[in-house]
């Protein structure tokens, strides 16, 4: 997801309006969402904990080679967000630590389901629908219809038209890769990106970017999370979102405590209390509408009607394997990255 520019993706220090003398301990925080929702996290639990948080907010690829260059000296406490198969590659590498939430038995099935693959070292925090997101207004203008289908995005009349994250550094991008693969099998599924590929005007290389850019009408039909479009739509853009006809899956936002974490005990109070519904009630404050892992919390008032959309569960089991992505990632570098454009 979207990367701060270089001089604020350093640790920042959030400081809220009790006095730093006041804090109590210091919370090392890599974060793979939007940045307003790092930084309300992060105010968030400053304000219930009194614990100082330096936040780093990065994509969810890039945290990743970050944790695996600072495997020795680790300097993260709590990897919050970023997409669920790569903290199961953090968890196969034994980048990330066991623990079990104290909030786990009002989670939702799909939370649980994530901690129990991992070993208790992820755990399910948020989902998001896989969808396609498009500018109504560009689409009218351009006499476009709007996509529906999967199959869609391969049509001559979207040439240039769609954009999607570089499943390298973007979670998004590689929840979007792997599902495809699940749902046509792999061959299908890397012809049609090879199509489709014909229609892609970029490959950014956070996963909110091209939701913003379809928004802001940058481009006509991105994809991304039906959450997400829905949000873009409320804060007053013309942007809508589907579910594909085919079949889409609920991807999951993970947390995870950092293995040797220097401020274990604190990580630990962070673990526990964003599952909490105080805590995940910041998301809709912060203009999101992702579906939230405690029972107790409700949805986000606004968040889009999902009950039509036909959801298969993400295999994690096999995308989730560090050999798996690696593979896949590779195989789209020589099939699809390195195509002209």
């Amino acid at each position: 997801m979207r990367t701060l520019t270089a001089a604020a993706a350093g640790l920042a220090l959030l400081a809220a309006a009790a006095s730093p003398a006041a804090a109590r301990g210091q919370l090392n925080l890599y974060c793979s969402g939007p940045v307003e929702w790092c930084q309300e996290m992060a105010t968030g639990f400053r304000a219930a904990a009194g614990v100082e948080v330096a936040m780093t907010q990065k994509s969810t690829g890039e945290v990743l080679a970050q944790m695996r260059a600072e495997a020795a000296n680790p300097r993260g406490d709590v990897w919050w967000t970023g997409q669920a198969d790569a903290h199961l590659v953090a968890a196969e590498l034994g980048l990330t630590d066991t623990y079990r939430p104290a909030a786990f038995d009002d989670l939702e099935p799909w939370a649980q389901d994530l901690w129990t693959a991992s070993g208790g070292r992820a755990v399910g925090m948020a989902g998001l629908v896989v969808g396609i997101g498009y500018n109504t207004e560009l689409l009218a203008k351009r006499r476009l219809p709007a996509p529906a289908c999967w199959a869609d995005l391969v049509k001559p009349a979207y040439r240039g038209e769609i954009q999607m994250s570089n499943p390298h550094s973007s979670g998004t991008a590689y929840t979007i890769l792997s599902i495809l693969v699940q749902l046509q099998g792999e061959e299908p599924a890397f012809r049609f990106l090879r199509e489709m590929h014909a229609n892609v005007n970029s490959y950014p290389r956070s996963g909110i970017a091209p939701t913003r850019a379809v928004a802001r009408g940058e481009t006509a039909v991105s994809l991304g999370f039906v959450q997400g479009f829905a949000a873009e739509a409320r804060a007053g853009f013309p942007v809508a979102g589907t579910a594909p006809c085919e079949g889409t899956t609920l991807a999951l936002d993970a947390m995870s405590i950092v293995k040797g974490a220097r401020n274990r005990a604190e990580a630990r109070r962070f673990y526990d209390w964003a599952l909490t519904p105080e805590a995940q009630a910041l998301t809709a404050k912060a203009g999101h509408l992702h579906l939230p892992a405690n029972r107790k919390a409700p949805p986000p008032p606004g968040s889009p009607d999902l009950s039509r959309a036909k959801l298969v569960s993400q295999d994690l089991a096999r995308f989730g394997r560090s050999a798996e992505r690696n593979r896949l990632l590779a195989r789209w570098d020589e099939e699809i990255g390195r195509l002209p454009r």
